[in-house]
Formats: structure tokens, C-alpha cells, sequence
């Protein structure tokens, strides 16, 4: 009887043991990591960070990535909570904060946690087809002499269109002045601006890329053209709007023998203001601690500096408070 007793106490405890076992386990907390689309460099950057953040995140936590486009829109779904981290450069991260510039209501619901990931430039390209026509070398000339340039630059919505329209404006050169000399104003998608540039349909453009972008890159290889400086007054008043002042090293082009005066907008990561603590901190930590893996996913990776990650001109809106405690635990920030 005793042993019965002992047998049908083992089975029980087996039993509940299974059905402790079967019992469906807690939900791992998902979070959306909002990026551009496959084969841009920002779905390279993000599916790198969510890789290697897997090994920092509190248990239970892991990252979806959702293509959703470039611009202003990573920022802009964190900031209403229908992203909880996002890939932007610090000018438009900054723009959707503030309202001001894209004249929308501000979206302050998300804070930076590391900048300065790449060292993107701003080109400004001549054909020298256009130069040898007109006469014309820099972008003070084509307002002073209100020529009918035919721009070719990328579609609303994308950086370097915003990048171009702030420059030609800054020199007296709105897209309606040139309009009203006779120019034109064609946005398309590079692979097309370098058709018309190449086939003279177009004279100019200006983009946003960081160095080694295939478009530029055939381009410079293929077409006669000439990578133009932004004049400092320019690049001064568009520091004012978010932008970072730096130089184009010489040969980061063929044709290019020079150092070019340019500015810049980093990548920046930005995340949910309520992400809790331990998330953000881990988040930051897994980035800073994993340069190498991050540079041997994408080379344009390489001028990323943790120590300086924290910096405002590189994340270009305020930091979350983890990040700022992971900055300073490790002694990058005082």
C-alpha cells in the first residue's frame, strides 16, 4: 500500500510538472524598429543593431523591423508611439521635434540615443557640360544671373531633396525663381538623375549620401562633372536649421582633387521617450560596445565614434536619460 502511495505521488508530481511545462508562456515584449527599405544602407544599419542587440535587451524583449520609408518618418511614428525605435539623420529628427521647419505641429515623444553613426555629405554636382554652356561655377552665379538651370533632384520626403531646396534657397535660387527664368525642377530617384545628368537633361544636382553611394559613384566614373563648394555663408545659415558644417575630403569622388566646404546630418537612433530604462540603456550599450561588427555590415559605418555619440550637433535632439547614464558610466560624458 505504502509503495502504491509513493508511485501515485511521483505520478502526480509528474503530472503537474507537465502541465506546468504545457502552460503557454509570457509574450516576449516586440519592439518596432522603424528603418527605410531593403537595400538602403539604413535597413543594413538596423538589422545590424537588432542583431546584436539581442545579446543586451532584458530578457523577454526582442526587435521586429519595419520598412516604412526615409525622411521624417522614423521620428515621427516614435514620437506617436506607432514606433518605439527608428533610424533618422539629427536635422529632420530635430525638424520633427520642433514643428517649426515642416510647418507641422512639433512631435517631442522621442529622444536620441546615439549620433554621429555615419559622415554623410551634401553634394552640390555640376555637369561640365552645363559649366563650359553657361559660364557658370558656383551657386551664387545662377542667381545673380537668374539662368534657367535644369536641376534633376530627388523626390519630396527624402533628405537630400530638403538638403537641395535649403541650399537653393539660401542663395536666392527657390525652386519658383528658377521656375520663373525658365529652369526646371525634375525629382526622380537617383538611378534616373544620373541618366539625365549623363544625357544632358539635366545641369545640376544636389543629394545627401555618405561616401561611396553607387549612384554618385558611377556617375563621377561616367559623366564629365564637378563637385561644387557651398558657399560659408550658406553653410552658416543652414547650421541654423539643424545641419552640421564639415568638409568633403579630396578624392572621396573621382573628379573630386579637392577638399569641398559641405555640411552634414549624421545617422542618429532615436527611441521612445516612456522606453523603459533598462531597454534604452541596452539598446545604447550594445551599439557603443560593437563598432566593429557594425563598420563590417556597412563600411560607411567606419566614422562612427562612440565617445562622441552623445554629442547634440550629432544626435540633433535631446537624449534619453539611460543613454545620457550610459555615456557617463563609462566616462564619454561628464
Amino acid at each position: 500500500m505504502r509503495r502504491f502511495v509513493r508511485i501515485a505521488g511521483f505520478c502526480l508530481t509528474l503530472a503537474l510538472f507537465a502541465g506546468l511545462m504545457s502552460l503557454p508562456t509570457a509574450a516576449a515584449t516586440r519592439l518596432k524598429f522603424s528603418t527605410q527599405g531593403l537595400g538602403t544602407s539604413m535597413y543594413v544599419y538596423a538589422s545590424t543593431i537588432a542583431q546584436i542587440a539581442e545579446k543586451y535587451l532584458p530578457a523577454g524583449y526582442a526587435i521586429d523591423i519595419e520598412t516604412t520609408g526615409g525622411g521624417i518618418n522614423g521620428p515621427m511614428l516614435v514620437g506617436a508611439k506607432k514606433a518605439d525605435i527608428a533610424l533618422a539623420n539629427s536635422a529632420p529628427a530635430n525638424w520633427v521635434m520642433n514643428g517649426e521647419i515642416l510647418g507641422r505641429p512639433p512631435a517631442p515623444g522621442f529622444r536620441a540615443i546615439v549620433g554621429g553613426m555615419d559622415r554623410p555629405f551634401v553634394v552640390v554636382i555640376f555637369t561640365e557640360q552645363f559649366i563650359k554652356k553657361s559660364g557658370i561655377t558656383s551657386l551664387e552665379e545662377i542667381a545673380a544671373r537668374k539662368y534657367p538651370v535644369r536641376v534633376a533632384i530627388k523626390t519630396k520626403g527624402m533628405l537630400g531633396e530638403a538638403a537641395g531646396e535649403q541650399i537653393l534657397k539660401a542663395v536666392g535660387a527657390s525652386y519658383e525663381n528658377i521656375k520663373s527664368w525658365g529652369g526646371s525642377v525634375t525629382h526622380a530617384g537617383s538611378p534616373e538623375i544620373v541618366s539625365m545628368l549623363r544625357d544632358n537633361r539635366a545641369d545640376i544636382t544636389i543629394d545627401h549620401i555618405p561616401a561611396g553611394q553607387a549612384s554618385i559613384g558611377e556617375l563621377s566614373l561616367t559623366t564629365a562633372i564637378r563637385f561644387i563648394a557651398i558657399p560659408e555663408k550658406v553653410r552658416n545659415e543652414l547650421v541654423k536649421l539643424g545641419w552640421e558644417k564639415t568638409v568633403m575630403p579630396k578624392d572621396t569622388w573621382s573628379k573630386q582633387p579637392e577638399d569641398k566646404p559641405t555640411l552634414s546630418s549624421s545617422v542618429v537612433v532615436v527611441v521612445r521617450e516612456d522606453l523603459p530604462a533598462d531597454v534604452a540603456y541596452a539598446l545604447t550599450k550594445a551599439i557603443c560596445e560593437n563598432k566593429k561588427t557594425l563598420v563590417e555590415a556597412h563600411a560607411s559605418i567606419q566614422p562612427f565614434d562612440p565617445r562622441t555619440a552623445w554629442e547634440l550637433e550629432k544626435c540633433g535632439v535631446p537624449l534619453h536619460p539611460a543613454a545620457e547614464k550610459y555615456y557617463k558610466d563609462v566616462g564619454f560624458m561628464k
